[in-house]
């Protein structure tokens, strides 16, 4: 059971090296999952570390792709290009959007 407000907004931050095929295969994958599962209620900052080397350091990012979820808390992270969709659901402990019956 989960204590999460389904209403809650979701910050979520993709680091990535470059716009690469796989950086742009994880965009794609988390913005499909956003849209299907959290309608609305996020949003989704892409972080080039080729660009912003240092903002690696803050998530304590390691790999590339990695998409961490800084809000709602607890923090969590996932590698990879995100593309097993109910893994990164599970991973981020998503909370489906549920419209009133």
């Amino acid at each position: 059971m989960t204590t999460e407000n389904p209403d809650e907004k979701y910050h979520l931050r993709l680091y990535i090296a470059g716009m690469t095929p796989t950086a742009r295969r994880a965009l794609s994958n988390i913005e499909s999952i956003c849209t299907d599962n959290l309608q609305g209620r996020y949003d989704i900052e892409v972080i080039d570390l080729l660009e912003q080397p240092a903002l690696a350091e803050g998530d304590q990012i390691i790999a590339v792709p990695t998409l961490v979820r800084r809000l709602p808390p607890p923090l969590r992270k996932i590698i990879g290009d995100l593309s097993q969709t109910e893994k990164v659901i599970v991973g981020l402990n998503l909370v489906p959007y549920k419209k009133d019956p």
